[in-house]
C-alpha cells in the first residue's frame, strides 16, 4: 500500500509542476505581447498628439489673422468715419461762405 501512495503522490506533484510550467510560461508569452501592446499604443498616442498639436496651431494661426483682419475693417471704419466728418466739415464752410 506504501508504494502505491507514494507513486499517486508522485504523479499528483508532477502534474503540479507541469500545470504550474505550462502557466508560466503562459503567462511570460501574455506579459511580453502585453509590453509590446502598450509600446505601440504609446507610439500611437504619441502620434495623435502630434496630430492635435498640428491643429492647434493651424487653429491659433487661424483665429490670429482673424483677428486682424477685425483689426484692418475696424480701422478702415475708422478712416472713412473720419474722412466722413472732414468732408461734412468742408461742405459746411462751403455752405457758410
Amino acid at each position: 500500500m506504501i508504494s502505491i501512495n507514494v507513486y499517486i503522490m508522485d504523479t499528483t506533484q508532477l502534474l503540479l509542476t507541469v500545470t504550474l510550467s505550462v502557466t508560466t510560461i503562459f503567462l511570460i508569452v501574455v506579459g511580453i505581447q502585453l509590453f509590446f501592446v502598450l509600446r505601440e499604443t504609446q507610439r500611437t498616442l504619441k502620434r495623435v498628439n502630434d496630430i492635435v498639436a498640428g491643429f492647434e496651431k493651424l487653429g491659433m494661426g487661424v483665429e490670429h489673422g482673424i483677428s486682424e483682419v477685425f483689426g484692418f475693417v475696424t480701422g478702415a471704419k475708422t478712416l472713412f468715419k473720419a474722412l466722413d466728418h472732414l468732408s461734412k466739415r468742408k461742405n459746411d464752410k462751403h455752405k457758410k461762405s
